[in-house]
Parts: structure tokens; sequence; C-alpha cells
């Protein structure tokens, strides 16, 4: 399991406008900013940062697991931070059968990825599914529950207090 992921970007002022607003769309939000690098994440927890450098960059590519409504969204928002197009939203069948993503670059060339890799059919068949094969409950009558629900906490008391001992009477033998 990946736990962070960091990106070069020769600045830090410009690149934190691009992947603010794009990464929003699909639930980041920027979590610590330090002089040369930025984490955004999601629950409090950076886990892509990005960093600045004076090196050449060589361009990256990151794919971020979201549902697909995210993977439309985070494609507005990119072009509209200034990415650039580099796949629409859309299903990818030549990855598998339920790849669906869209691919924008950022403003050092980094190609960022949103991708939903569920069956946009599993939680209707999920639910067909267990409906069909869910047992039958019989109802029970209101009556029945309510009296249940009453007599529950005497059973509890009874059970708690201890009866006192019955006193013993002497019987006369003969």
């Amino acid at each position: 399991m990946v736990d962070h992921v960091s990106l070069r970007v020769s600045d830090i002022g410009r690149a934190l406008g691009f992947y603010k607003p794009a990464l929003a769309a699909i639930g980041y939000q920027v979590i610590a900013e330090y002089p040369e690098a930025i984490g955004l994440g999601q629950g409090g927890r950076p886990d892509f940062w990005l960093t600045k450098t004076e090196q050449p960059i060589g361009p990256s590519h990151v794919a971020l697991a979201c549902s697909r409504a995210q993977v439309d969204a985070f494609h507005a928002a990119a072009l509209a931070a200034g990415g650039t197009d580099n796949g629409t939203p859309g299903p990818r069948p030549e990855y598998h059968p339920h790849y669906y993503a869209s691919f924008a670059f950022d403003l050092d060339g980094n190609n960022i990825e949103a991708v939903c890799h569920e069956d946009p059919a599993a939680p209707a068949k999920a639910k067909a599914v267990a409906k069909a094969s869910a047992p039958k409950a019989k109802a029970k009558p209101k009556a029945k529950l309510k009296a249940k629900s009453k007599a529950a906490p005497k059973k509890a008391a009874a059970k708690k207090a201890k009866p006192a001992p019955k006193k013993k009477t002497a019987k006369k033998r003969r």
C-alpha cells in the first residue's frame, strides 16, 4: 500500500493554484504547508505532496482513486485551474471492463489521472442478489413486540434481586 506520493514542481505557489481546486473535486484539501512543500489529503492526513525543485522535471504519472462523478468533476476542475486535457472522462476498456478515468497535465507536465474501477451496475446487482437470497422474515405483531419490550426490564430486575429466604416453620412430629 502506498503511504504518500511526492511530485516535484518548479513553482510551489503556481502548483498550489492548480492542485488545490483540481483535487478539491475528489475530496482533497491542503493539510500541510511549508515554504517548499505542500501536503494535500483526505481525513486530516497528507498523502499527496508537492515539493519545489530547481532540477529539471521529468514528468510523472499519478492516478487517484475516486467515484465516477469525481472523475468527471476532477477533469473539469483541472482544466479550469489551467491544466491541459490529456483524456476526457470516459471508459477505458483497454485497461479493464469497468475502468473509468480522466487525465490532465498539470502546469509542469505531470499526468494526473482520476480513476474509478467500480462496475457501475454493481450496486444494483448487489442489492438484487441480496434481496433474492435473504431469508424471508415473518413480521411479528406489534402487540407482541411491545409486550416483550415492557417485560424485558422486569425479567432483568428479577434476575438481579434475590428472593428473601422463607421462614421455616416447625412441624410437630409424632
